[in-house]
Formats: C-alpha cells, structure tokens, sequence
C-alpha cells in the first residue's frame, strides 16, 4: 500500500469527518499509486490519518475510508453494508424495498445501493468502488441473498472519474419489480426508468402529504411515476392530475394507479410543465394543492443563476395555480441550491404572484439517506409545504 501526504492542514477538514481531499490538497507522491487503489494518507508532519481510494485523474483525489492501520476492503465493506442494512430495517421494519447504501453518507464513498426485493442496482461513481466492485457483489450474495446485481450508473459522475459508461449486469437478469414504500405499490421496469428505477429519497415526504390530501384537488407535476400523486389518491383526494414530460413516465404513472385500485378520479398529461400551468393561468384553472418535483434545474455551480430563475417561475406559476387556502408543495434535488437560497426562490414567487405563504413543513431526504455533519455533500433534496392565501 502506497503513501500520500497532505499538505500542511489539509488533514483538519478529514480529522473532523469529511471523507473528500481534493487535487490541490495533497503532495506529489513518490511512488505514484495506480487510480483506485487504497493508500494510507499521512498529513504534513508524517502522522497518520486514513485510508482512502486515491485517483490523480479526479478533482476528489482522495476518498477517506477508515482509521485502522491495517485495512482489508471485503472486511470493510462487509461491516458498513451490513450496519447500513441493520439501520434500514430498525427504520423501515416492514419494507423490502429501500436505499440500502447512501454513498458517503454511509462511509461507502462513490457507491450507491438501491435494494429492490431481491434485486439490487448499483451506482458506482468513484474509481475505487469500481476496483473493488466484485468484492461488494460477492457480499451482496452471501449476506443479503441478491438475486439480481445490476448497474444504473450515471454517466456524468463517471465521466469525472475517469470511469466506463457502460452498465453491467453482475448477477441475475434487470427483470421487473413490483415494489412498495410501506403502503403504495409500484411497478419497477429498469430498463426504462431514471436513475436506479425508482426516487425512494421522497418516500418519508410522499406519506406526509397524505394528511392534506382528503377531499382536494391535487396536481402532481413532474410525476414520473406517480409517487406524490399516488400518496395523494391514497390519502382521499377527489381528483389527481398527473402531468410528465416523458409518456413513458405517465404510462408508468398509469400502471401504478391501477395496480393500486384507488378511488379518485384520475386524469394524465404529457406535456411540459410550464406550458400546462400557463394553460392553467390563461383558463383561470385551480387546485387545491400543487405538488411541484421537478428534476435538478442546476447540475454545476456555474448553472445556479439560470436555475434559480427557471425554480422561480416554476413555483409562480404553481402558487398562481392554486386556489386561496390551497397548499404548495416544492422540491428541489439541486445541491447547489441550498436550503436558503430554496426559501428565497418560494418567497420571490409568491411575491410576484401577489400571494401571501405559511410555511407548514420542512424536511430533506428520507431516513435512508443519512447525512454527514462535516460533510455538506451528503444534503441536497430541500422539501417543503406552503400555504398560499
């Protein structure tokens, strides 16, 4: 195992808990180590910090594993995919169905595990999770019994680590899942689904919202595959309004109204989001709640300003949707845009639309997505109800 040293107090942010030491933080190494391979990380004066994965193709050189001065991978991961797994049941003792892995949040840096029944579907976005990725599919299988281990990598991070594109099936068959989130039935098909198959950080929030819906009016835009619409079916609303881009979205949104026999009447739109509400605005349309979910407006820094204008507008048009008493419910997956930078854009909104706002909820992730106190990377969803008068 090869050395890398920091350079002088570049150790501090790791020592009190962040797992990430960029480019520019760290010396020249002698002995230079191939990408993805774990090194022991020293900071300036020789002592010891960490283990990491180290890649010198990456912004994020290095990615800090644990403490221990000897250090065995299989071990290692085996211990934290297991804790993780024994938190998600003492959370979600009835599901089978969850993000059994989140990345840092769960010290497994550039890895990602969604657990679908007996399938599991891999995000692996750092080099050294790839090096080491037959370790955690053998792991997979003896611990936790997977059946199907497949890849639904995302290209962009990828493509910053130096990593393949392509997706890779480790055991088993990408097969159909129907799946539930502790009450609402899904039917998952991966091959064509966003990003693992399904969003489960919005399950604790889809619940919440259950307790408005009886009775109401409610519009879901961006619905993908009916999460927040189905929640508001189950919780009695009288009528929900499904509106998605993608008809291969609204086909699924479809199919999950009817796998679970919901009662309210159900319409869906494939359609962009802005031109459905204007048509709202121009025909004076109204509903009682507004369900706003859309995907990252703002995927770099550098595309924060124009973000903030398109979110801006987007909840105006929501608020301007809504009957008075109604209630707005936005989120926001951008992790450049921050939790009060979120407020700012809702308040601006309604400003421009001329309505007055409460705030009645505010939440992030759902409990299998565990964040870091030093490491702000590891909060990004912003989720929050606001009635509009």
């Amino acid at each position: 195992m090869k050395n890398i040293s920091l350079k002088k107090n570049e150790d501090r942010r790791i020592r009190k808990g962040h797992l990430w030491a960029f480019s520019n933080e760290i010396e020249e190494p002698e002995r230079q180590p191939q990408n993805g391979e774990v090194v022991k990380v020293f900071d300036s004066y020789n002592n010891f910090v960490c283990n990491a994965f180290y890649n010198k193709n990456s912004l994020i050189a290095l990615r800090a594993l644990d403490r221990e001065a000897k250090f065995d991978f299989y071990n290692y991961a085996k211990e934290k995919i297991l804790s993780a797994y024994s938190l998600r049941k003492a959370l979600y003792p009835n599901r089978n169905s969850f993000r059994l892995v989140y990345s840092e949040g769960d010290f497994l840096p550039g890895l990602v595990i969604d657990k679908y029944n007996d399938t599991y579907v891999l995000q692996v976005h750092a080099c050294g999770m790839e090096k080491n990725i037959e370790d955690v599919v053998t792991i997979l299988k003896k611990e936790l019994g997977a059946v199907n281990i497949f890849t639904k990598n995302e290209d962009y991070f990828r493509t910053l680590e130096g990593l393949s594109t392509e997706q890779t099936v480790y055991a088993g068959e990408m097969k159909e899942e129907i799946i539930d989130d502790g009450t609402v039935k899904y039917k998952i098909a991966f091959e064509n689904s966003h990003k693992t198959g399904f969003y489960f950080d919005q399950c604790d929030n889809r619940s919440f919202i259950e307790r408005l819906t009886e009775g109401k009016t409610f519009l879901d835009c961006f619905c993908n595959s009916g999460g927040f619409g189905l929640h508001a079916a189950r919780g009695g609303a009288a009528s929900v309004t499904f509106v998605d881009s993608s008809q291969e979205a609204i086909n699924q949104a479809k199919a999950n109204f009817e796998l679970n026999g919901f009662n309210s009447q159900s319409e869906f739109f494939t359609e962009e989001v802005f031109d459905f509400l204007e048509k709202c605005k121009a025909s004076n349309r109204k509903f009682q709640i507004v369900n706003l979910d859309p995907p990252a407006f703002a995927k770099t820094k550098k595309s924060l300003e124009n973000a903030i204008k398109g979110y801006e507008r987007l909840n105006r048009l929501g608020i301007e949707a809504l009957e008075p008493g109604g209630f707005l419910i936005s989120s926001s997956c951008s992790f450049h845009l921050k939790e009060l930078t979120f407020f700012e854009v809702v308040r601006n909104a309604s400003l421009k639309a001329q309505r007055k706002i409460q705030t009645v909820y505010y939440n992030q992730a759902a409990l299998d997505h565990p964040t870091l106190p030093m490491m702000d990377e590891t909060v990004y969803l912003k989720f929050g109800i606001f009635r509009v008068l």
